[in-house]
């Protein structure tokens, strides 16, 4: 890279996990370019979490289905013209759809760097990239995002998370209420049906927690979820009780005073990972070995190998995969994450 500082656009605009998986990238460039600008275009349902990044100067909120909205399409067209007013040396796409893909490239920087058309999902978006390196073969999307940065001379693949931790009103009502005892989060909800484990069992596994470990369990819920969150609090026997109402700074900081996670692959399950919480992840129909828990001492189920909808948000079949893991199973996973070490 050139003598003075560089510009970095990052090219991430959601899913909520996928935005987490992204970080340690932007940690990395702050790493190796101190004095650098790193910039962040994100669908606006995000900025919120990566106001808490400590290594990202500005963020860029552009709604990806503005693109097809004529409306909209004004504004869209006069954010990208500030953002090639600022000669970035480098645009980095870690969405790797076309849609991404062509953001990116309009945003004129003097180099787009995207994934490979092996990685990608839109294969055309390769055509868009002016750099590919090949991320090799580690299977999380963590590593591969880190791979990227090879073309901007950055090689370090350590995972770093510089998140702020708030504290909220929320935070303080839940850490206050369970002062002195610690409690456990159970995160029931999932945007894809086909992730979501049943209401019952999760209520059994939160009498399990409280029974093996003294500790009370905290239902997350989000927009839509609340009823479904409560059916977990009714089958837990009085030992779980509903989160309040939580933004997802409020996850950020309800999720860093937690003992423990139990939850489908979901965005404030890699939220909890990212800021440390220990965790039981249950997967269905997506891979946990790309889009799971990356700390060793996490322990993730996962009936992925045998589902049949793979990366379906509706199951097709009479019984969903992520229904054959037991509760037996989740609290004997409870019990090994506990006990492990860090």
């Amino acid at each position: 890279m050139a003598d003075i500082d560089p510009a970095f656009l990052i090219v991430r605009l959601g899913s909520l996990g996928d935005v987490v998986h992204a970080i340690p990238a932007a940690a990395a460039l702050r790493h190796a370019y101190p004095g650098a600008r790193i910039d962040w275009m994100v669908d606006p349902r995000y900025v919120e979490l990566l106001g808490l990044v400590q290594s990202v100067d500005a963020l860029i909120p552009v709604d990806p289905r503005a693109l097809g909205r004529r409306r909209e399409r004004g504004e869209l067209l006069r954010t990208m013209r500030a953002l090639r007013r600022t000669r970035y040396d480098a645009v980095i796409d870690l969405q790797g759809l076309l849609k991404s893909a062509v953001l990116s490239r309009a945003a004129g920087g003097a180099k787009t760097v995207g994934f490979p058309r092996a990685h990608l999902r839109e294969p055309a978006a390769r055509l868009l990239y002016t750099h590919a390196p090949d991320p090799g073969p580690a299977p999380h999307v963590i590593q591969k995002n880190l791979a990227l940065l090879d073309a901007v001379g950055v090689s370090d693949r350590r995972v770093r998370f510089p998140v702020n931790i708030p504290r909220t009103g929320a935070v303080e009502a839940v850490t206050a209420r369970f002062a002195g005892r610690g409690f456990a989060l159970i995160n029931p909800g999932a945007a894809w049906p086909n992730k979501r484990w049943p209401a019952d069992r999760f209520g059994a596994s939160a009498m399990a927690i409280h029974r093996d470990f003294g500790l009370p369990s905290v239902v997350l819920w989000g927009p839509g979820e609340e009823g479904l969150a409560a059916e977990v609090v009714a089958a837990s026997s009085g030992t779980a009780e509903l989160s309040p109402a939580t933004t997802i700074t409020d996850v950020v900081g309800v999720a860093r005073s937690a003992r423990l996670m139990v939850s489908g692959d979901t965005g404030p399950l890699h939220i909890a990972a990212a800021v440390g919480t220990p965790i039981v992840a249950l997967f269905g129909p997506t891979s946990p070995e790309r889009n799971g828990p990356w700390a060793d001492n996490d322990v993730t189920l996962s009936q992925f190998p045998q589902c049949v909808c793979v990366y379906e948000r509706q199951c097709r079949r009479a019984s969903r995969c992520i229904d054959d893991i037991a509760v037996d199973d989740v609290v004997a996973a409870i019990h090994r994450r506990m006990g492990a070490r860090g």
